[in-house]
């Protein structure tokens, strides 16, 4: 049976839940019908004020610590789910593979698969990594992957977080947050063991959630992890090594779960777990090091990891990237300038993205002269245009733009799980692109069926 077409929906692109027609496709009926048998509005204000009373916070670039949950929770059908999860499997196993090698021998270079300057020139290159290697060979047991949807509705990576990413805490909660208000007769595929599993991938031991204190934007979810997983939550100044062990007052700790915004081996908390990491005598997740993987310009390489330490083909498409460092490249991207989207190479949350096509032309004209005078400062990726999902806004469903955070976590290099759904952030203002929470965007649930 067909769900009546909605007249007042229509999306400019691909849209996750409403085929063009406006009728509602498939997998979404069931959502859709049960946010529309309520006031939308309602709904929205209801789920908010739970969160916000349970003092869940994430400041934003401006200041605003609100964090806006959307009441229409994202469906994704099990059939296409599974690819996927197998697709974001595959690639952080590579990644792993990477930063190994990144500061192992560097095979990647020296078999010509990646030119040895992206290595030497990434910002989160740590030197004093090199010869280091976790006893369990684990450098990125948390993997926050950024994927969207085209406008053909293809699945395609944009963006790779391995160094620490954040949601996991923040999605759990949105998860009963909403499943609390809307009641489903169907519920989706559960997640509230992600904190269990989270806690496993720390190993055996005494573990520890490591924060920079009230001040990190994000110390709300580091807070209830720690909750979670029965761990505590300590600031740098509660550690100190003493013959050679990480210590919490009088205990051993044997895994430190690092949320901090410092992950320099330069800095405080560098300088405080660096020597224990090379002894073998801490887990750290994610590693020193690790920023390496987060690098824009890592992220145009990462088909040739997978076939070149893996031997397999790539099973999730990426977002065309250019390395603007090889001549050709460059000169192939001035051509399309107009239509790309350019990234200061070692930004990150939103910050320094110009999409050119939204772009005043003498912006783009001054963007231009920066990137031919310092190509390699600079990538660019090709403008994707993003799906849609209909998302409560003055009380009404309207589009706006998506993209999808899902979570993998590895507890061996050969032993990684996909948490079943994730995080979709959502750029609340009508057009907008840029969905970074940090940028004021929004977010939602994704439920797999």
């Amino acid at each position: 049976m067909t769900a009546p077409p909605v007249p007042e929906y229509r999306s400019p692109t691909y849209d996750d839940a409403f085929a063009p027609d406006g009728t509602v496709r498939p997998h979404a009926r069931d959502v859709i019908a049960l946010v529309r048998s309520r006031d939308p509005g309602t709904l929205g204000r209801e789920l908010r004020g739970r969160l916000r009373e349970r003092g869940i916070r994430f400041e934003s670039v401006d200041g605003d610590d609100t964090w806006h949950v959307d009441p229409v929770p994202r469906v994704i059908p099990a059939d296409e789910w599974q690819p996927l999860a197998d697709g974001l499997g595959q690639r952080v196993r590579a990644l792993n593979a990477f930063v190994a090698d990144a500061y192992g021998e560097r095979r990647i270079v020296a078999e010509g698969v990646m030119p040895a300057r992206v290595l030497t020139t990434a910002e989160g290159f740590e030197p004093a990594m090199c010869g280091v290697s976790p006893a369990d060979g684990v450098w990125t047991a948390v993997g926050g992957l950024d994927i969207v949807r085209d406008a053909d509705g293809r699945w395609q990576v944009l963006e790779d977080n391995v160094r620490t990413p954040s949601g996991i805490g923040y999605w759990i909660a949105a998860r009963e947050a909403t499943l609390e208000l809307l009641q489903p007769e169907h519920a989706p595929h559960p997640i509230e063991a992600a904190a269990t599993a989270l806690r496993n991938v720390l190993g055996p031991g005494n573990a520890v959630v490591l924060t920079d204190g009230q001040d990190n934007s994000a110390y709300w979810e580091h807070a209830f992890l720690a909750e979670r997983m029965d761990v505590p939550l300590v600031v740098p100044a509660d550690l100190e090594v003493r013959e050679g062990r990480l210590h919490l007052g009088g205990t051993p700790v044997d895994a430190v779960y690092r949320r901090t915004n410092a992950d320099e081996v330069d800095s405080t908390v560098g300088a405080l777990l660096q020597p224990v990491v090379a002894a073998g005598e801490v887990k750290l997740v994610n590693c020193l090091g690790t920023g390496i993987a987060d690098d824009k310009l890592v992220h145009a390489y990462v088909h040739d990891m997978i076939r070149f330490y893996l031997d397999e083909t790539p099973l999730l498409d990426q977002v065309e990237t250019f390395d603007l460092g090889v001549p050709e490249t460059l000169e192939r991207a001035l051509e399309v300038f107009d239509e790309l989207v350019i990234k200061d190479r070692g930004s990150y949350g939103g910050i320094g993205v110009v999409i050119v096509p939204h772009a005043e032309r003498k912006d783009v004209d001054a963007l231009r002269e920066k990137v031919i005078a310092s190509p390699e400062d600079y990538v660019a990726q090709r403008l994707v245009g993003l799906s849609t999902h209909p998302t409560e806004i003055d009380g009404v469903l309207a589009p706006r733009h998506v993209d999808l955070r899902p979570f993998v976590l590895m507890t061996a290099p050969d032993d990684i799980a996909v948490l079943p759904g994730g995080m979709t952030r959502i750029a609340l203002d009508e057009g907008a692109l840029v969905v970074n929470s940090s940028q004021n965007g929004g977010a939602k649930d994704t439920w797999i069926l």
